[in-house]
């Protein structure tokens, strides 16, 4: 029972209310979004130094440029080739300083003074790498987007294991690896060929590893 004195408010009433207060709310302008500094900011290039090819460079690059984007779109070496851009297929397999590493993973400017050695620097259509040649001679190209990436990779892997640097599947990791095609297959796991040619970059590398010994 109402009080004495109290207002009554039709059910009419408190929805015309309700309606005007939810109006009045939706109609305040909104309070605009601070600035963000760090990220409006222009980001001022960095200047690096590497050998490329044997060749001194110096580049002046964005800090978030990946090593990959600096070796194509700065110094337009074009063989090293974009697949995935998430280290998942080895396309953009590089030789840094002795070691191959996915391009696309790395920022360019760690590598400060970095020696870098793409499909370029290995050997050219007349002069071709051992491993290009046997690349060509097995079969082991097909399409080819792979193959800059994998021929890094071949090269880099001899000399892991002249070095005696075990894999996952090394019986003994204190001996030096047993030149095995499931030794290589280990190795080269990293680097995807979606034509299949597998059996055919074994063979390549196991005639580059023979003429070796």
């Amino acid at each position: 029972m109402d009080s004495p004195g109290t207002p009554l408010i039709s059910r009419r009433d408190a929805l015309i209310v309700g309606a005007a207060t939810a109006a009045a709310v939706s109609s305040t302008p909104p309070v605009a979004a601070a600035p963000a500094a760090a990220s409006a900011a222009a980001v001022l290039p960095t200047k690096l130094s590497l050998k490329v090819n044997g060749q001194a460079r110096t580049l002046e690059l964005d800090t978030r440029t990946t090593l990959l984007d600096a070796l194509r779109e700065h110094l337009h070496l074009n063989g090293t080739k974009k697949g995935c851009d998430h280290g998942q297929c080895g396309a953009c397999t590089v030789i840094v300083d002795g070691r191959r590493i996915n391009s696309c993973l790395t920022l360019a400017v760690m590598h400060e003074g970095a020696q870098v050695t793409t499909i370029e620097g290995l050997g050219t259509p007349q002069r071709m790498h051992p491993m290009q040649a046997a690349f060509v001679k097995h079969d082991g190209y097909q399409c080819g987007y792979c193959t800059p990436g994998q021929i890094c990779s071949a090269v880099a892997v001899l000399d892991e294991i002249n070095r005696g640097v075990p894999s996952h599947v090394s019986t003994d990791l204190s001996a030096r690896p047993l030149l095995s095609a499931e030794e290589l297959r280990e190795r080269m796991s990293g680097n995807i060929c979606r034509c299949g040619a597998y059996s055919n970059i074994v063979d390549a590398i196991t005639e580059v590893a023979g003429s070796r010994a």
